[in-house]
């Protein structure tokens, strides 16, 4: 199975999981008389575990985690989020600077954590709203409109990515899924570059190396348009752990790891269509 960077640290998705829950769900109760190693055939420890700790089965089985739950969740932090953004459009810089720094302490956290905490979830949601919000505001007011066609572009994405794996026409794969996290690292080092050259002087264009052009093209909207493609994949990621969790049969509260899956992929692909537009943007007035 290809894990999604973090997704892995969770036993709802990786392997510990499948062992403790999905090979557990299938098997027969202890007969009259029978212990439950014999009735099991010799089932691990985890195994045991979980069908002491399950819940009696039910019409509705509240306890597990559901695609419907998984969406109630999502828009839960959405929908904070929003909020946090709109709080900061017209904020000083460093509210919504201080709310980037809290944001990404706060999805290190989560990551790592085995289990999901729904008030640090939901407490990144709001402080990177905060950071979306008040360098969306600065971006809008230098280029006009191109807000609105970041988030239709981020929308379209989303769906588009969504349909095609609901139709099982783009799966992930543990190869695609290592290209990924390569990918990740050289676009994690070549923006820090970048960031130090702009910091330093050597490039004096708005995004340092990513305003170069490339045969009448900016290198930023060449690299751009890859890094989209990448959080598509993410996104495709996300679908994947999410069917793996609901199809395992997962504690209801794993819902919101997914749900800030979806959130931290939602905002790193708005910020890049953002960027790409404004370098184009940027680019024409040139």
């Amino acid at each position: 199975m290809a894990f999604k960077p973090g997704f892995d640290q969770s036993p709802a998705f990786n392997d510990q999981g499948r062992n403790a829950w999905g090979a557990g769900a299938g098997q027969q109760q202890a007969g009259w008389g029978q212990t439950p190693k014999q009735a099991q055939g010799g089932m691990t420890p985890e195994q045991l575990q979980y069908m002491y700790d399950r819940p009696a089965a039910s019409t509705v089985d509240t306890d597990r985690m559901s695609y419907e739950d998984t969406i109630v969740k999502t828009l839960l932090a959405f929908g904070v989020l929003i909020v946090g953004a709109v709080a900061g459009w017209n904020l000083p810089p460093i509210v919504w600077i201080v709310g980037a720094v809290v944001g990404f302490v706060l999805a290190l956290v989560n990551t790592f954590k085995k289990k999901p905490s729904p008030g640090l979830i939901l407490t990144y949601s709001f402080a990177q709203g905060l950071f979306v919000g008040g360098i969306s505001g600065v971006y809008n007011s230098m280029w006009g409109g191109i807000v609105t066609q970041a988030v239709f572009g981020t929308l379209a994405v989303f769906g588009i990515t969504l349909a095609l794996f609901s139709s099982g026409k783009i799966r992930a794969t543990p190869k695609a899924t290592r290209f990924f996290i390569i990918a990740m690292v050289g676009y994690m080092a070549f923006s820090i570059v970048n960031l130090i050259l702009m910091w330093t002087g050597v490039t004096d264009t708005a995004f340092g190396a990513l305003g170069i052009t490339v045969f009448g093209i900016p290198l930023g909207v060449l690299i751009g348009i890859f890094v989209v493609i990448m959080a598509a994949y993410s996104l495709v990621l996300d679908f994947d752990q999410i069917k793996t969790g609901v199809q395992r049969g997962a504690p209801r509260i794993y819902s919101w790891t997914a749900a800030f899956g979806l959130i931290v992929t939602l905002v790193w692909l708005y910020l890049e269509i953002l960027r790409i537009l404004a370098i184009i943007a940027s680019s024409q007035r040139n």
